[in-house]
């Protein structure tokens, strides 16, 4: 049997710039590394609100990156 252990968090805000020349969206992302593994999508969704009311551009997304180890018991 096999377990799995959250070793890294990372947070990614994605931000809509405008439309390109074809009409389609210019998405710009920012990364925040070294997120607290424990945090809730609670947590995580106010922090973004916040960050996000510090920008020029409209948040358009919010995502979380967890890694894992997988080792065998």
């Amino acid at each position: 049997m096999a377990t799995q252990v959250k070793t890294k968090s990372q947070l990614q805000l994605i931000f809509e710039e405008g439309l390109g020349e074809n009409g389609e969206a210019i998405l710009k992302r920012k990364t925040f590394n070294r997120v607290n593994t424990a945090a809730t999508p609670e947590q995580l969704y106010a922090v973004s609100q916040a960050l996000a009311s510090l920008q020029t551009f409209p948040l358009l997304n919010v995502v979380r990156n967890d890694s894992f180890d997988v080792t065998e018991i």
